[in-house]
């Protein structure tokens, strides 16, 4: 793991006990790291009327709008399980409103990174805003 993938690691099992999965019993904790360098955090909330909960992404996306941030560098998502937990189809969605295609998702568990996915890789094709892809055209030429 490079230096900033072990820091997101970190601060994501750091916070991963702090999930509320009663339901699941399935722990997830997501860290990630704006274009300025800071780390924001989030877990999983579920509740009892599935699908209120929200996703450790979703909060972790949260905290770092309130702090007044608008771009994703990097993001580690910790599962609290054997397989690879890539985020749900919505925060891939989530994901990319605030990435670049240069934004890493790191995934893994309490043990480490497992896998490391380009936001094209998770979501080719991600639906875009029309004021988008009139940017991204005259950005380009």
């Amino acid at each position: 793991m490079d230096e900033e993938t072990e820091k997101l690691w970190r601060a994501a099992l750091g916070v991963v006990d702090h999930a509320y999965a009663p339901y699941s019993q399935f722990k997830v904790a997501t860290a990630l790291c704006s274009v300025s360098g800071r780390i924001f955090t989030g877990v999983n909330v579920e509740n009892a009327a599935y699908p209120v909960g929200s996703c450790a992404e979703t909060s972790a996306i949260g905290a770092m709008i309130a702090a007044g941030e608008r771009e994703i560098r990097s993001i580690y998502i910790l599962g609290d399980g054997p397989g690879l937990t890539t985020p749900c189809g919505a925060c891939r969605q989530r994901l990319h409103e605030f990435s670049t295609p240069r934004t890493l998702v790191h995934v893994g568990g309490r043990e480490g990174s497992r896998a490391c996915f380009s936001m094209n890789d998770l979501l080719p094709h991600a639906f875009v805003f029309e004021r988008d892809v009139q940017e991204q055209s005259s950005s380009s030429t």
